[in-house]
């Protein structure tokens, strides 16, 4: 087998460099919240493939509902011969959604693909065109999804210009000066300077922003969109594919502040690691689209449909969603207590709900100055000392913790003892 530099030169000139990767390492296997490289070095993982495996690698369950699938077919596009398994898992997803009354599902491959289509679906419903996003969001890659998403590198860099029809408010974090009545005040503009409310279609938001830093949209802001959505005929979509299936210590985040949604969009942890993704709506929203409007050759594959399965009930018979908390919990002591030393780089804002937990590397204690190249010293730091760990945050200087909820007890002290000593030994 090839080692990780021969790997890398292989991957450097097969792969174009758009496509960016953390490490240089490649992996060989992984289990549950460990992964082996091809050098059989082994890490605790922190990352879980960006929030795919809240139910870590390889799920015994998962595992044995693929296998089981794979016995009788591993494809035949919905739209030509349906399968029972997309019909289950929607029924499943329709029993958990997080509003009232009837709901459907309708099943895609990645996140980008769940949230352009919730776009579709909100112009169809609505007979508008125009969408509001928040500055820090990330809803994808895809133009539209690109468009929406609120931060420009790298993810906007040279592929201008953008869709029409999409704008942007700023996503209030106390750390970065903007409050909610900010975020609320420059919503009044935008509707007063470049698009009236009754053009509006949907306005999307991640209950806790991923690749924004992990910053929680604060109950008064959602509860105030909500009752300008209903006032004014706009869609409420709430972006769900990294907060979903249990990660936030609910089923999904935006459970935490008792606002309903008009539509959800789901999918990493959908399917523990099979591409699958999904929108989740309201029966009458859902039902707004021609029929052949919506769908893909690949959308809601039965294989990934059986695993996704398997996760509801994984989730379900371990109590996925009260190990959330109490991991949360853990990872956040531990965090405090690292904060109160003296000998590591600055770390603040200690955030999270369920395992869904961040924080920030700053440049002096007691002040928000952020410090992105201490992050990157301390997430290599991390990878030598065998943890995958991932930053995130519009400043490029917050640490995200996304650790399997099935790993154990002894992992995930492991792994913290592990962030603890990068912390340390990053401090110039």
């Amino acid at each position: 087998m090839s080692d990780n530099r021969e790997l890398l030169a292989r991957r450097e000139r097969a792969v174009p460099r758009g496509v960016a990767t953390a490490y240089p390492v490649f992996a060989a296997r992984a289990e549950n919240a460990e992964l082996w490289d091809v050098e059989g070095r082994r890490f605790v993982d922190f990352a879980g493939g960006i929030a795919v495996l809240n139910t870590g690698h390889r799920h015994p369950k998962v595992i044995a509902a693929v296998e089981k699938q794979l016995k009788h077919y591993t494809h035949t596009a919905f739209q030509v011969v349906a399968y029972e398994p997309y019909i289950a898992l929607a029924e499943r997803l329709n029993a958990l959604a997080p509003f009232k009354g009837p709901a459907k599902t309708i099943l895609f491959t990645t996140g980008a693909e769940a949230t352009e289509n919730a776009v579709k679906i909100a112009r169809a419903a609505t007979g508008r065109s125009a969408v509001i996003a928040f500055a820090g969001g990330f809803h994808g890659r895809t133009m539209m999804t690109m468009a929406l998403t609120g931060k420009t590198l790298p993810y906007k860099k040279k592929f201008g210009p953008m869709p029409a029809e999409v704008f942007h408010v700023p996503f209030p974090v106390a750390d970065h000066g903007v409050t909610v009545a900010d975020s609320l005040r420059a919503l009044e503009f935008l509707f007063r300077a470049d698009v009236e409310p009754s053009r509006v279609a949907a306005i999307m938001i991640e209950p806790v922003q991923g690749e924004g830093g992990f910053y929680e949209a604060p109950k008064e802001l959602l509860v105030a969109l909500r009752k300008l959505c209903d006032e004014n005929g706009i869609l409420l979509v709430a972006d769900e594919v990294q907060t979903g299936f249990a990660r936030t210590g609910r089923m999904f985040g935006i459970e935490h502040s008792g606002v309903e949604p008009d539509m959800i969009t789901v999918a990493k942890s959908l399917a523990g690691g099979f591409p699958l993704s999904g929108v989740i709506g309201r029966a009458d929203i859902m039902d707004a689209a021609e029929p052949g409007g919506l769908g893909g050759t690949y959308a809601g594959s039965p294989v990934a449909c059986a695993a996704a399965l398997a996760v509801l009930d994984a989730i379900a018979e371990e109590k996925l969603i009260d190990r959330a908390n109490a991991m949360g919990a853990h990872i956040k002591g531990r965090l405090q207590k690292i904060a109160s030393r003296n000998d590591t780089v600055p770390i603040t804002g200690i955030r999270g709900h369920g395992a869904m937990i961040g924080f920030d590397i700053v440049q002096h204690r007691g002040a928000y100055e952020p410090d992105a190249d201490a992050t990157k010293r301390v997430t290599n730091a991390a990878l030598a000392e065998g943890l995958i760990l991932l930053s995130c945050g519009v400043f490029s200087n917050a640490i995200r913790i996304l650790v399997p909820l099935t790993a154990t007890d002894a992992i995930l002290d492991e792994g913290l003892d592990k962030l603890e000593r990068a912390l340390v030994s990053s401090r110039s």
